[in-house]
């Protein structure tokens, strides 16, 4: 099973929309494998969003992001950072399909309610960044054998 990180912006906080974001991802039938809230610091958001420095939101997105808690969760299953970006919509919240969480929830661009890694080697690198080993844990979903075929599940 892929693991991939959430992130629940300022926005979805201050919102109430937590539950709702969270259901989505669950009734999909992905499983939450850790899961915290935290008011993330100008050092580690520099880490995460290096690849924006020197853009002019940049020191928007600082601001935004250290206006409130956040919720990280670290999201598995088949696929998981397909399926969760699928799940986000486009970034630009105006331009996501309604079904989406973007779609459903946001008008902005940058106040874009989640963050979902957006490969395989970028989940790897998040999730150790936001989450130690210890913090993730394995359970088994009592619904994973109508959520996914047994050949898929290695049965």
């Amino acid at each position: 099973m892929e693991q991939t990180l959430v992130i629940l912006k300022p926005d979805a906080v201050r919102r109430g929309l937590l539950g709702e974001i969270i259901a989505r991802l669950e009734r999909k039938g992905l499983r939450i494998a850790a899961l915290k809230m935290a008011r993330l610091g100008d050092e580690i958001l520099r880490e995460h969003y290096a690849h924006h420095a020197g853009k002019p939101f940049f020191p928007g997105l600082l601001a935004f992001m250290t206006s409130s808690p956040v919720v990280m969760m670290v999201i598995e299953g088949l696929d998981a950072v397909t399926v969760v970006r699928d799940l986000c919509g486009p970034t630009n919240c105006r331009k996501a399909p309604a079904g989406t969480i973007r779609g459903d929830y946001g008008m902005s661009q940058q106040m874009n309610l989640i963050h979902a890694s957006d490969s395989l080697a970028t989940a790897r690198a998040e999730v150790a960044r936001f989450f130690r080993a210890e913090e993730i844990h394995a359970y088994d979903r009592a619904d994973v054998p109508v959520v996914y075929a047994a050949d898929e599940r290695g049965h």
